[in-house]
């Protein structure tokens, strides 16, 4: 298990963690709009001495931590973004902004790597290396934060990245974590049905909308249950249907918005034509025309290998055998992507739910929150996660 000290310095920072995250939590800010968060962050960063802090981006911050002797550079991230859901909940540090809420967990992610940079800052003469903090914004809206990031530069020179999730399905006290794919390339697509509108009691005398953007919906799936591999992984769901005014008018223009999930980059390319090929195909047939527009959104998390076996060996000596268990892939997206293709890297989930508490709600729930108890796992895990990582020989390259 993990040498005692650690623990005893997580257990020092534990209540400082909290109420960092109670303060996120109660002022929470949307995407690429995190100013007073991100100052916030700055402001308590500047305070444990010992960081070289900048700004490449207006809302992000970045701390590093260079050691007294020389070695490789291992970088951790945190997102610090909101939602603009209202919160339901009644806590104290509920949130203050009208319609918008920590509501999936980013409050906690920036309070376990605070806790971790002061942890970290206090012990530079046991570390050998150079330990980066990334404290992103705008996770929660494409483009996202983390492209801006790289392209600002904050992966050079960086060896390894790993980064955490707090994830209410799984049970405080366990962490979960596995190589290979762990969240999807969530892409979007919109398609507008253009025929010819009508009185709706004289429906030969248009072309319904309606009634062909219903049959596009239902053989889209189609692209899931009879064009693709079952065990290539493949989501595609309209989730936005705009239209009509009034019960007596067939409309002349139908929206339809949705997203693909995929973790192939072959089917990722296909998708795209064989909706096309379905759209073009109904919409001819019943007379219509349409417009179909399909973006690319976050590449998809794929774990490497090497980091991840170091990690879940820090993991194991953070909890035991039985506590670190093997995650399973998630068709979300997840911007932490971008980080991968400077460095290899590993993205893993801290259990946050506790149902003996009522912290069951899912993430982006008006009534989502945490278990506290979660952010001193996730600060120890950090902190060995570190050391683990600046012990092992430099790993070059794009993650695979």
């Amino acid at each position: 298990m993990v040498d005692d000290h650690y623990r005893n310095l997580v257990e020092q920072v534990k209540n400082d963690v909290i109420n960092w995250r109670r303060h996120l939590h109660k002022n929470p800010e949307l995407s690429f709009q995190e100013e007073q968060t991100s100052q916030y962050v700055y402001d308590k960063l500047a305070s444990f001495g010992g960081l070289e802090l900048s700004r490449p981006t207006k809302t992000c911050v970045v701390a590093r931590l260079i050691g007294n002797l020389p070695g490789r550079t291992v970088a951790v991230r945190a997102d610090m973004d909101a939602l603009p859901i209202q919160e339901e909940n009644s806590f104290e540090f509920a949130s203050q902004n009208p319609g918008v809420m920590h509501a999936c967990g980013h409050d906690g992610h920036t309070a376990m790597l605070l806790g971790a940079a002061k942890i970290l800052s206090s012990m530079k003469d046991q570390i050998c290396g150079e330990v980066r903090f990334l404290f992103q914004h705008a996770e929660e809206l494409f483009p996202g934060g983390a492209e801006q990031m790289v392209h600002a530069g904050v992966m050079e020179g960086v060896d390894m990245v790993i980064g955490a999730h707090l994830w209410s399905p799984l049970e405080v006290g366990k962490i979960a974590v596995a190589a290979g794919p762990v969240t999807a390339a969530p892409d979007v697509f919109r398609i507008i049905i253009k025929g010819k509108g009508g009185h709706a009691a004289q429906p030969h005398m248009t072309v319904d909308s309606i009634a062909i953007a219903a049959q596009v919906i239902t053989n889209l799936q189609h692209i899931v249950s009879r064009n693709t591999d079952p065990f290539n992984p493949l989501v595609v769901s309209v989730t936005q249907i705009y239209g009509g005014t009034t019960h007596n008018v067939i409309p002349g223009a139908i929206e339809l918005v949705g997203t693909v999930r995929s973790f192939n980059p072959e089917l990722r390319e296909e998708v795209p034509r064989l909706m096309e090929q379905i759209i073009k195909g109904v919409t001819e047939a019943h007379g219509a025309t349409y417009d179909f527009v399909y973006e690319n959104g976050y590449r998809p998390v794929i774990n490497d290998e090497r980091v991840t076996s170091l990690l879940k060996e820090a993991l194991i000596e953070v909890l035991g055998d039985e506590a670190v268990i093997e995650a399973v892939p998630s068709m979300g997206g997840e911007d932490f992507s971008a980080f991968l293709q400077k460095a290899p890297g590993t993205f893993f989930l801290i259990g946050a739910g506790n149902t003996e508490k009522g912290i069951v709600y899912p993430h982006h729930h008006p009534r989502f929150t945490v278990d506290e108890d979660a952010l001193s796992i996730g600060v120890l895990a950090f902190v060995n996660g570190v050391f683990k990582l600046l012990q092992e020989q430099p790993i070059r390259g794009v993650a695979s």
